[in-house]
């Protein structure tokens, strides 16, 4: 069992991606026996958390510094809470004795290792993302589309400018893509100047376009662009390079992937990604 659970730990693919220090991975997913967020343009941030009198969550909470009731959720585990922070993971014991950090999974009778704290951290980012209007972001395709695509990019970045120029391709394969700025290089740098040049903009989807192709735009600014609130919410989700894509269900892609691949793991959930990767 302990081999099984090593080998399935260690299952990773490269995902082309432009980040600052190496190139992100994606872990094989076993179909879950456990209940989980169900995928489709229709997904919705969970119910607000309630909390009643007398909720053992209330005293739990008492202990840990910054934390509050509705950030305890019971898990499968006797005992075991898991503690929801700024995006984060982590589990806790009844008595507050014991924190720790890491993935919970369960085992099932098919052999298989479905990852409870990923459907947490799916619902999380679900959460956050639904915390921007679609009047902040940048948008391609219609409304109607078969599947909602939140793409973290930097105008700057390399595999960002590929999937930009495969919009229209993802468009025909009912991807409806929006658009949020996430400059890797952070504030007062030229990648910056660049999205807030693109928010500023009269025409939003050109400038976006022409600045992903390398032309040069004329320097603007104007009062409650979103780059520094997107930034920060990439940050949450765990955002490390780009393009980072949030799925309608809350995956977390971290890279570029080609438009027919995408949509094979849209499909087939279990169908692992094989992006082109190229340092």
């Amino acid at each position: 069992m302990k081999i099984r659970i090593a080998c399935l730990l260690a299952v990773v693919l490269p995902l082309a991606a432009c980040a600052q220090d190496k190139p992100p991975v994606i872990q094989a997913e076993a179909a879950p026996e456990v209940a989980a967020p169900e995928p489709g343009p229709a997904a919705a941030p969970a119910a607000k958390v309630k909390v009643l009198p007398g909720d053992p969550r209330i005293a739990l909470a008492a202990k840990i510094p910054g934390a509050k009731p509705e950030d305890l959720r019971d898990t499968p585990v006797p005992g075991i809470y898991e503690l929801r922070h700024e995006g984060a993971i982590s589990y806790v014991t009844a008595d507050a004795a014991y924190i720790f950090a890491g993935d919970l999974y369960k085992i099932t009778g098919k052999g298989d290792f479905p990852n409870l704290s990923e459907y947490s951290r799916r619902e999380i980012r679900r959460e956050l993302v639904a915390t921007i209007p679609e009047s902040q972001m940048v948008v391609f395709g219609p409304a109607d589309a078969a599947h909602t695509l939140t793409v973290f990019t930097d105008v700057d970045c390399t595999w960002c400018r590929k999937l930009h120029s495969q919009i229209e391709e993802y468009n025909k394969l009912g991807f409806r893509v929006r658009y949020m700025a996430y400059p890797r290089s952070g504030p007062d740098t030229p990648s910056w100047s660049k999205a807030v040049s693109v928010w500023c903009a009269p025409d939003r989807q050109d400038a976006l376009t022409r600045a992903k192709k390398g032309e040069p735009l004329p320097a603007r600014s104007c009062p409650n662009a979103p780059i520094a609130k997107e930034y920060e919410l990439g940050q949450q989700i765990g955002i490390e390079g780009t393009p980072g894509i949030v799925l309608d269900d809350g995956e977390l892609i971290p890279g570029y992937v080609a438009p027919d691949q995408l949509l094979a793991h849209m499909k087939d959930p279990e169908r692992l990604l094989d992006p082109a990767y190229s340092n």
